[in-house]
């Protein structure tokens, strides 16, 4: 079981840094195709920069690609214990506190899980889409709760195993 967790926490980190990596992308096209525009005018620039020109619709991209990558990391920062903390005490009652709070974890991200899918069950139903680019909202919803619910499966493995000492 633990190797299927670390999988399914590694490929939901992996398919989060991809979107990343793809906001960026339409981030720089975006501000140097505004850039280009403006300095255009300004100065001599390579034709090919002048012909650039801003993604519509990035700003869409750009909020629900960011809510995705982020429920997609969530799993694997569990797993890493990588949450900010404050470690005071030691020993035998910290395991224990350790212990429960990967289980409060474990039952936000899987109340989350559940209320972003009611979500995108309404979202759908509503055919609620993105005002520009009209892509339905509910995808991201779809996204979103996956990796809540991974988030939530990965908080209850750490939770039943207890983390290294």
């Amino acid at each position: 079981m633990n190797g299927i967790v670390v999988l399914l926490a590694r490929h939901c980190a992996l398919a989060g840094g991809a979107i990343l990596l793809a906001l960026v992308a339409v981030t720089c096209v975006s501000v140097l195709a505004r850039a280009g525009l403006t300095l255009s005018t300004l100065a001599d620039m390579p034709a090919w920069f002048s012909r650039l020109r801003p993604i519509r619709g990035d700003y869409e991209l750009i909020e629900l690609g960011s809510a995705v990558a982020i429920c997609g990391f969530l799993p694997w920062c569990h797993l890493a214990a990588a949450h900010a903390r404050v470690d005071l005490l030691g020993g035998r009652f910290a395991r224990g506190l350790d212990r429960f709070w990967d289980a409060a974890i474990a039952a936000c991200m899987a109340f989350l899980a559940w209320r972003m899918w009611e979500g995108m069950l309404t979202k759908r139903a509503n055919a609620e889409t993105t005002f520009l680019l009209q892509i339905p909202v509910w995808w991201a919803f779809a996204a979103c709760a996956t990796g809540l619910a991974a988030a939530a499966l990965t908080g209850a493995w750490v939770a039943a195993r207890g983390r290294a000492a």
